[in-house]
């Protein structure tokens, strides 16, 4: 008798033409229980190859490969395809992952954490059922959906402080430090942009300037050089008007 396919692990697979990255990601891949993975990869093309006839539930593709990007390769997958987790280290290439149906997008270099949150993720959206294919599993979440409890901790007075995602207005960088503006008040943490776009739902935030990521939750107007959020006026910086806009009308907020 078969064991309750709950139980079953998730079929896996890394493509990424950087040896040192595939070694570390199938290190990775060993030591998160649910993980079985089944091939790694350094060409595009035996990826394809293998993925056509080798289906599996989820693989980490690397963006940035020649001969065959990951994004090309992503829609050559037969369908229904296994979900798709990016990995770069060229954070340019964010909005552009958001227009396939990407499960997560990780930048480089990749800690063991971050990881496995992006492991949880797959198996939550494959609703604990290896055996679902891609179209009937749960699709990555809406800007403006939040599910219940989410949040993330951050570290604020010597402690770490529970800070729901939904109530994270924007975000203001100050030197090494950011001020996030909630709900509840401001609070100051020691922290990087880059840390924290990590933590934080793919899709549901936006950085619009060197010192500002915003939620798009709580975008109430866009103009050329400024939005408003939750009745603060903030600026758009130039370097990132283009991938900000191209973000607003894939999610159809323009």
């Amino acid at each position: 008798m078969e064991p309750p396919i709950s139980r079953r692990p998730l079929t896996c697979a890394i493509v990424d033409d950087e040896h040192l990255a595939l070694k570390v990601m199938a290190e990775y891949c060993g030591q998160v229980p649910f993980l079985e993975l089944k091939g790694q990869f350094h060409d595009a093309l035996a990826a394809v190859a293998f993925l056509q006839d080798n289906p599996v539930d989820v693989v980490f593709l690397d963006i940035h490969m020649p001969r065959l990007t990951g994004l090309q390769l992503a829609q050559l997958l037969p369908q229904p395809g296994p979900r798709i987790i990016f990995t770069t280290a060229h954070p340019d290439y964010a909005v552009q992952s958001y227009e396939l149906p990407a499960l997560d997008y990780l930048l480089k270099p990749i800690s063991f954490e971050r990881f496995v949150q992006a492991a949880h993720r797959a198996r939550a959206a494959l609703g604990h059922s290896a055996t679902l294919p891609a179209a009937s599993a749960s699709a990555p979440e809406a800007p403006g959906e939040v599910l219940a409890g989410e949040a993330l901790f951050v570290r604020h007075d010597n402690r770490l402080r529970r800070v729901p995602v939904a109530d994270i207005y924007y975000v203001e960088g100050q030197k090494e430090y950011l001020m996030l503006y909630t709900g509840g008040g401001k609070i100051l943490t020691l922290q990087s942009f880059r840390k924290l776009e990590e933590l934080l739902p793919p899709g549901r935030f936006a950085r619009i300037h060197k010192s500002y990521l915003i939620s798009l939750r709580h975008l109430e107007y866009v103009e050329r050089t400024r939005v408003q959020v939750h009745g603060t006026s903030l600026p758009i910086g130039e370097t990132y008007r283009d991938a900000f806009m191209d973000m607003l009308r894939y999610h159809g907020k323009m």
